[in-house]
């Protein structure tokens, strides 16, 4: 009995996305099997009384977004569709909002950094430049970071650099607890991006690309896949009530996820299933009567709220500066960032309970706030960022050593690289690795035996 699909794709996140759409371009039979009743996982956005409100990521980047670029091209997005976001990101440090932390004018103007960090601040600059070749964003287990935590790795220099720079960025873009995740990952995503003069956004909402990649494929929303089996080089899966069978699957979901649902994984993938554990994430969406934002010499796009400030925050974005149509006019739309350290009690606190949390201590940065917001949101991950510990770094490389199979994964855990790039670079991969199975090899060329002249064959 032939399958019913050549290639299930489990998750119509970025990653998932892009790997039917690299394997429907190559001719075969692909469905996208999603739990939610939306496309764009971590991407997706909701429009609410003319608010567009992104519920996970919030930029890309003109560097470090090479795949990401090519499907845009591809999908014919044009460049007025992707904008430049265009305003600093800024640090509180003193009472005040000091602006530039990812401009390299930082070294000198401080962005928050005491005199004596600013020099450690062109330290580190000069070493990640002189070794910029050794960190590649594909392999950050190759550099020369090594499997140092973010923490250790920040102890070469002046404690400021750690908790005014390095543990801010950590916190806030990817929700991490220094002491436990590791500094190549993001060393190398930082040196792939650039400084933020060229990060941009989506002008519709961050599921613009999710959106146009779903639309030319046969998406199956608000449909669970309970479990993946493994049968003789096909596979089965346990759909709500149904079983789907199909030639190969690809699991397009958080690590844990996919340890959870594929029941007969190889023995040798799950030392580094088991390592890529996850952080939650928890922001509040803050819609405004009027355009609010934290008070700084430029304008911000995100300030960053230090551990050693605030115990209740990890960032502010002002998302009505990254694009204007993120608010009618005249009014304002903020998202208020959760601490790592209190997301987990949050995340088991009632809504109305959470968003007040929150405000409170957002009132701080930006005045006037409570009176000023109409409405809130609150949006949790339980899965929101890969951790990228040592432990998976270590295991990594074995990991993508292994054989193509009728199961793989992708995901921007694969990449360890915590970012919608992750996702679509892990999903190409993938499609390549199923494509190596299933595409018949091509005919070796016939050679002709050589003859000697004949009436026949002379012309």
């Amino acid at each position: 009995m032939s399958p019913d699909l050549d290639v299930a794709v489990v998750g119509a996140g970025m990653a998932g996305l892009t790997t039917a759409h690299e394997l429907r371009r190559a001719g075969l039979q692909v469905r996208v099997f999603e739990e939610q009743d939306h496309v764009g996982g971590r991407m997706h956005s909701f429009r609410q009384d003319g608010y567009t409100i992104d519920e996970g990521a919030e930029q890309i980047s003109e560097q470090g977004y090479r795949a990401t670029w090519e499907l845009l091209a591809r999908l014919g997005v044009p460049d007025h569709d992707v904008p430049r976001i265009g305003k600093s990101v800024g640090v509180w440090r003193g009472g005040r909002a000091h602006p530039g932390v990812a401009d390299p004018s930082a070294v000198l103007t401080g962005a928050g950094l005491s005199p004596r960090a600013r020099f450690d601040l062109a330290r580190l600059l000069a070493w990640t430049g002189a070794h910029r070749r050794d960190f590649d964003a594909d392999h950050p287990e190759r550099t020369p970071a090594r499997a140092l935590t973010v923490r250790e790795f920040a102890r070469r220099y002046h404690s400021d650099v750690h908790d005014y720079l390095l543990q801010p960025v950590a916190g806030s873009f990817f929700g991490w607890d220094t002491a436990r995740s590791a500094a190549a990952p993001m060393l190398s995503l930082l040196l792939a991006v650039g400084p933020a003069a060229g990060w941009r956004t989506y002008r519709d909402g961050m599921d613009l690309l999710a959106r146009r990649l779903a639309e030319g494929l046969d998406v199956v929303t608000g449909t669970a896949v309970h479990e993946v089996v493994t049968e003789e080089g096909s596979v089965r899966l346990r759909v709500g009530d149904d079983t789907v069978t199909a030639r190969s699957a690809v699991l397009c979901v958080p690590a844990p996820v996919a340890a959870r649902l594929h029941a007969n994984a190889p023995a040798d993938e799950l030392p580094f299933l088991s390592a890529c554990t996850f952080t939650p994430s928890l922001k509040v969406s803050c819609l405004l009567d009027r355009p609010l934002a934290p008070e700084s010499r430029k304008p911000l796009y995100v300030l960053l709220t230090p551990d050693a400030e605030d115990d209740v925050l990890s960032a502010i974005i002002v998302d009505h500066a990254k694009h204007p149509g993120r608010a009618p006019a005249g009014r304002g739309l903020l998202t208020l960032m959760a601490d790592a350290r209190r997301i987990p009690d949050l995340l088991n606190a009632p809504e109305r309970q959470t968003v007040d949390r929150l405000v409170r201590a957002a009132g701080r940065y930006v005045p006037g706030l409570e009176t000023a917001a109409t409405r809130h949101f609150v949006h949790a991950f339980t899965h929101g960022l890969p951790e990228a510990t040592p432990d998976a770094l270590r295991r990594r490389a074995r990991f993508m050593a292994r054989p193509a199979r009728p199961v793989e994964y992708a995901g921007d855990w694969v990449m360890l690289r915590p970012a919608s790039e992750g996702a679509v670079r892990s999903g190409a991969l993938a499609a390549s690795r199923v494509l190596s199975r299933l595409r018949p090899p091509r005919p070796a060329a016939r050679t002709r035996p050589a003859t000697r002249p004949t009436e026949e064959n002379v012309s």
